[in-house]
């Protein structure tokens, strides 16, 4: 019976989250929204079909996971230094500066000094979820303003897990409150080195050496398990073993696995469950509401919003303009920073069990999540929109990263793909090669030219090659369902020139239709050898024949072969 209760939260959960995301995306909304409501639709609060809000939990923690570990792949320790002196001054700046806020406006509504502090910590640390997602619609998530938003969402979890530790000595019983602090933060910091220290020593040695022999085994559900189990096996030891969040865990993970040339296709081929355990955050999230509670406190509700919305942000961009960071990459990382999410409700349920917040504070920090969940988007393309307005033109500017024509994505280094690599380099492109085979990568990169390991038909893989800022697209090796790989690349770029290679002309048809100009080999070949026949019986009746005309038969015959295959008749 259990087992069907579990079953039939996972259902319900995705099945309202579909029907909601659809309509407020028929809306011109964020899906967002539509996943929150789903979660109230679902709730204990509303009439109707109410989901276990405790197995809903549970399979948001594993999107949190994956989508951490995700972003840990991606995000490379020199990336992390490279942030470090502005991710760890401003979070702790901007921390302490809304913390205060919220205590002095709840303290003006007559709450005491300590419950104000508590709620102020907790709303003053943003969903790196929700940050992720947001940062991924408009592509920042592996820009320098991703970087050092996520460097401040790990500072902030660093920040939060020390103050899990500080609650319970503060405000728990007297036996308790009287251990040793400064002993229980120095055994925290010992963990948390020793936990580095094993990720570190598995992402040098031990995770490349047995995801390189799981890969040589040529099974992709093996490889697809061994990265599963990673993420989740190094999350749920980290929590275990050295008591910090797996939600750090896992991103600490996809930090030792990205050090690896496995990266990519970790990432892209290994991770397709991801993002719908990850909408379950949302509506786990909206199960937390109740719609009352907004009436009951507006002024609470008014505060705590206008702490997260304005204060956060603006505390955010005071500090990185005072670390010196123009104002085209302090806007955006402020704006991402504008909402609330899992270590909030962490910190808020152990407070609440303390004593130290009350339902109205409860309802206050679901609600303020909730509102500024929904809203971060649009807060977050108004300040990107701005900030590009601002932007300096340096490495840290929004624009950065812009469409070059000169660079061209390869997929594939067979035969045609190595020949078409040679003549590119020689035209002067910038070519990335995509290739599923790890020898040629290596070979690639060791003689310094630009490859991605993964497969094409994962859409990550294109988009960890670039094709976003690509002005061409070649499909050099023949591969399943390439008119969908065709619609992929054209829907993130939709300028791109791509040429796509096919053996038959029957084949032809679904890759132009997906928007490629297509080289079929039947075709190729019937024109050679066509060519061939004319140049023969020029020299038998001993007259030269010009290459114009064998141009214009050649292309005559080649016509006729694609009209024959292709609705337009064009190759």
């Amino acid at each position: 019976m259990h087992d069907l209760n579990v079953l039939t939260t996972f259902t319900g959960g995705l099945v309202a989250a579909l029907a909601m995301g659809f309509v407020v995306q028929r809306l011109g909304l964020s899906p967002i929204i539509g996943y929150l409501l789903a979660g109230i639709a679902v709730g204990p609060f509303t009439p109707g079909f109410v989901a276990d809000r405790h197995v809903a939990e549970q399979f948001a923690e594993i999107g949190v996971i994956l989508l951490l570990f995700g972003i840990g792949l991606r995000f490379h320790l020199q990336e992390l230094f490279a942030v470090w002196r502005t991710a760890v001054p401003g979070a702790i700046f901007q921390s302490a500066l809304s913390t205060g806020a919220l205590a002095l406006l709840l303290r003006a509504l007559g709450w005491s000094w300590s419950s104000g502090v508590v709620l102020g910590l907790a709303v003053s640390v943003a969903s790196t979820v929700v940050m992720a997602l947001v940062l991924a619609e408009r592509r920042d998530l592996h820009t320098p303003i991703g970087h050092i938003a996520v460097g401040w969402t790990v500072v902030e979890d660093l920040l939060t897990v020390t103050i899990l530790l500080v609650l319970p000595m503060v405000f728990g019983p007297a036996e308790a409150a009287g251990g040793s602090a400064l002993a229980a933060l120095g055994l925290a910091g010992l963990k948390l080195v020793g936990l580095v220290a094993v990720v570190v020593v598995l992402g040098r040695w031990v995770i490349p050496w047995a995801l390189e022999r799981i890969e040589a085994t040529r099974s992709r559900e093996l490889f697809t398990l061994a990265v599963l189990a990673l993420a989740l096996g190094i999350a749920v030891g980290s929590a275990r073993v050295f008591g910090v969040s797996m939600a750090l865990g896992a991103f600490l993970a996809g930090l030792a696995v990205g050090r690896s040339e496995f990266a990519a296709r970790a990432a892209n081929d290994a991770l397709p469950m991801r993002d719908a355990f990850a909408v379950l955050f949302f509506v786990s999230v909206g199960m937390l509401c109740d719609p009352r509670s907004f009436l009951q406190a507006p002024w609470v509700l008014g505060a705590v919003l206008l702490v997260v919305l304005i204060g956060k942000p603006l505390a955010a961009i005071l500090v990185m303009r005072a670390l010196g960071r123009p104002m085209s990459t302090a806007l955006p990382v402020g704006a991402a920073l504008a909402q609330i999410g899992e270590f909030s409700f962490i910190l808020g349920v152990v407070a609440r069990a303390l004593g130290v917040l009350d339902d109205t504070g409860w309802n206050a920090l679901v609600g303020a999540s909730i509102l500024s969940i929904g809203a971060n988007p649009y807060l977050y393309r108004l300040a990107r929109d701005v900030a590009g307005m601002a932007a300096t033109g340096t490495g840290l500017a929004p624009g950065a990263g812009e469409l070059d024509p000169r660079r061209c994505v390869l997929v594939g280094y067979g035969p045609v793909g190595m020949t078409l690599h040679h003549i590119l380099l020689e035209l002067g492109e910038l070519v990335t090669v995509v290739e599923l085979n790890l020898g040629t990568v290596r070979r690639l990169r060791e003689e310094g030219h630009q490859a991605v390991y993964g497969d094409v038909l994962r859409p990550g893989t294109l988009e960890e090659a670039g094709i976003h800022r690509s002005g061409s697209l070649i499909l050099a090796a023949e591969v399943e369902d390439g008119a969908e790989i065709v619609r992929q690349a054209r829907r993130v770029n939709p300028t791109l020139r791509i040429l796509a290679r096919c053996s038959h002309l029957r084949d032809a048809s679904a890759l132009r239709r997906a928007g490629a100009r297509v080289v079929a080999g039947e075709a190729e070949v019937a024109v050679a050898l066509a060519e061939e026949v004319m140049a023969e019986r020029a020299r038998m009746e001993g007259r030269e024949m010009a290459a114009g005309d064998f141009a214009a038969r050649g292309a005559s015959i080649r016509r006729r072969l694609y009209q024959a295959a292709l609705p337009d008749g064009s190759a």
